[in-house]
């Protein structure tokens, strides 16, 4: 309390009371002067003031005006001069100040005498006629009691805290009677919202009976004229369902008519199609059997003059008395030696057999593809196993000129075989539904009668199909021990 007693002397620039006992050359001009003057006022005026406080909060009207005033005065104030906890809003506009640093300015002016006695001279700066009106005892009648109140607070002249109290009554006076001219207000707003309401509703009443006597002469009307549609409603239908049931007749006669018009159709369709098929196949019959004969007796033909041009070349002989018969190398009974006859087979699995079948003039070699992979080396992937015998069949056919059809089973295919045939070399895929010993035996039928085929596979049925066709089976191991030899 000692401290806000001291605080008007330091708002006026002058030391504080117990500074004023220092000797008089430490004091401004004057001041002994008027510390002995007021000697005997100052003591009895420090004490009431030591002891007048607030008997309640600061009303809040007040308390803005004074967070106003400290916001606006805590720029000018030096770093070191102002409260810990108001350094960080320093940098801050003033607006800013009084709006985030509010309730630390009000704690501070009400903890920190000495930072409110800074806010009071720069208050006393501003307004000095303010100022010195309340430490002279006199309230300006024109001034706003909040602005006063607001000033004795930071100044705490004598009789602040009934300042502050009587602004913060006037104030509540202030807003006591304008919430009751506002509610006066109101009510005569509402009176009279009342009255016009009420006269729109006895006028929207009238219309409204009014309207109803005519709309109840309308339905009247209306309830006539539903009765006679309803009665030409009734006879329509009547007619509707007479003549549905005739049109459903109709149709049904229609439909079954259409039914026989489109069965003979589908008859008559069905029989030209098979007539022109029966032509079609006719026709295709005929010129596959003209050329299938032309080709088979083309080929023979090709294969006998081969033969005796060959034959020609073999025995241009002088004429003699001798028969081919004699000439044959045979064991004669008298001399033959069982060696010498077995000296002249040949084994089944000799590879010159094979190069004496393809030796004939116009032979066909049909190789079964998987029977002899699978012989020679099984442990192959199936496109490796085809890649190393169509190598090996393309250097054979080169060789000997012999016309080599490579056969495939086709049907196990997962997916198509993309591969450029070798040289020399026809190789074909059974079909699905066919196995690569139907395509072979087909391939050997397809063969005119008399032409020299060769078929290698270790397959029995194979074999003795072909041989009932005409060809000359031979074991896979013969073909892979050809192959196998330089």
């Amino acid at each position: 309390m000692v401290d806000a007693a001291r605080e008007p002397a330091e708002a006026q620039g002058l030391q504080p009371a117990a500074d004023a006992q220092a000797p008089a050359a430490d004091a401004a001009p004057g001041g002994a002067a008027d510390s002995g003057e007021r000697g005997g006022t100052d003591g009895s005026a420090e004490a009431e003031l030591a002891v007048e406080k607030l008997d309640r909060p600061l009303p809040e009207g007040v308390r803005r005006r004074v967070v106003g005033l400290a916001s606006d005065a805590l720029g000018g104030l030096p770093q070191g001069e102002l409260p810990q906890s108001l350094r960080q809003y320093v940098k801050f506009t003033p607006a800013r100040r009084a709006k985030y640093a509010a309730t630390a300015l009000a704690a501070a002016l009400e903890s920190e005498p000495a930072f409110r006695v800074r806010i009071a001279e720069r208050l006393r700066l501003g307004q000095p006629d303010l100022v010195k009106a309340l430490e002279s005892g006199s309230v300006p009648g024109a001034a706003d009691p909040m602005d006063v109140a607001a000033a004795a607070y930071l100044v705490r002249s004598a009789g602040w805290s009934r300042l502050v109290a009587e602004a913060g009554e006037e104030a509540e006076r202030a807003g006591a009677e304008g919430a009751v001219a506002e509610a006066a207000r109101l009510v005569e707003k509402l009176q009279a919202e009342l009255a016009e309401l009420r006269a729109a509703a006895r006028a929207d009443l009238d219309r409204q009976r009014a309207e109803s006597e005519d709309v109840r002469r309308e339905a009247e009307s209306l309830r006539k004229k539903v009765r006679s549609l309803e009665s030409d409603t009734r006879r329509a239908q009547a007619e509707t369902r007479r003549l549905a049931g005739e049109l459903e007749a109709a149709k049904a006669q229609a439909a079954a008519e259409r039914g026989a018009v489109e069965t003979e159709a589908r008859r008559l369709r069905h029989r030209v199609g098979e007539l022109e098929t029966a032509a079609e196949q006719g026709r295709r019959s005929a010129r596959e059997g003209r050329s299938v004969e032309d080709m088979r007796l083309r080929l023979l033909l090709d294969t006998v003059l081969q033969s005796a041009q060959g034959l020609q070349r073999e025995l241009a002989l002088p004429v003699s008395q001798i028969r081919p018969a004699d000439l044959v190398e045979a064991v004669v009974p008298e001399s033959a030696s069982p060696h010498d006859v077995a000296r002249r087979g040949l084994a089944d699995d000799d590879p010159a057999l094979l190069d004496q079948l393809l030796a004939i003039p116009q032979v066909h070699l049909v190789v079964d593809g998987y029977n002899v992979t699978k012989t020679g080396y099984p442990a192959l992937p199936l496109e490796q196993q085809r890649i190393r015998l169509l190598g090996g069949l393309a250097m054979l056919a080169q060789r000997t000129q012999a016309e080599v059809t490579c056969v495939f089973d086709g049907q196990d295919l997962d997916v198509p075989v993309i591969m450029a045939p070798p040289r020399g070399v026809r190789v074909r895929f059974s079909r699905t539904g066919e196995t690569a010993d139907e395509l072979i035996r087909r391939l050997v039928r397809a063969e005119p009668q008399g032409r020299p085929v060769v078929v290698v596979s270790t397959d029995r049925e194979v074999a003795e199909g072909v041989r009932k066709a005409g060809a000359r089976p031979v074991a896979s191991v013969l073909l892979l021990n050809r192959l196998a030899r330089p």
